[in-house]
């Protein structure tokens, strides 16, 4: 009963569907990105998780290879589908007719960038409204920036041993894909 309770308070107004979006750089994708993935893909009636394309960042793989290592990770769960934007995530979230931004946090340095974040998207587009999933506590070290030194350090030198350091880091289904598209990238640094 409780469980229809809490979905009649979350429902749109006009039985509108409750489109959101996670937007993140995913380089790469990793185990607290998933969860956070799977949690929200329970709340919501369509989940995009956007690859952003940040001008500002040097990414390992580009957003291309980043949205097809996270197209394998998602591809079980059936309300979620992955989009890659070079612009303001707002204004994207505008074209795909989705209202809430899903955003996770680790610590409080994470709530206070997501609450500066949050307070600038709202005067780009009043409409939105960000909502924040707290990290499981077992993902709370994971980072994309760890599993890259992991990557660039080797972790392990056969293939099964960093797939089996990697398991905690990247989501199964990926991990096959990450280390092709590493090899090819790391073979033309």
């Amino acid at each position: 009963m409780q469980k229809s309770v809490v979905k009649d308070v979350c429902s749109e107004k006009n039985g509108e569907r409750r489109v959101a979006v996670f937007a993140g750089s995913f380089d790469p994708f990793t185990v607290g990105h998933f969860d956070l993935v799977k949690r929200a893909a329970g709340i919501f009636d369509s989940l995009i998780v956007l690859v952003a394309q940040n001008a500002s960042k040097k990414n390992l793989f580009d957003a291309e290879t980043r949205k097809a290592m996270v197209e394998v990770a998602v591809s079980g769960i059936p309300n979620v589908s992955v989009a890659v934007h070079g612009g303001l995530t707002v204004d994207f979230m505008k074209n795909a007719g989705a209202r809430y931004l899903v955003r996770g946090i680790r610590g409080a340095a994470d709530l206070d960038a997501e609450q500066a974040v949050a307070w600038n998207n709202k005067v780009l587009c009043n409409d939105v409204e960000t909502v924040l999933l707290f990290s499981a506590q077992e993902h709370l070290a994971v980072s994309s920036s760890l599993v890259r030194e992991l990557l660039k350090c080797g972790a392990a030198k056969s293939d099964a041993e960093q797939k089996a350091i990697l398991s905690k880091y990247v989501p199964k289904a990926m991990i096959s894909k990450l280390l092709k598209e590493f090899r090819k990238v790391y073979e033309t640094v």
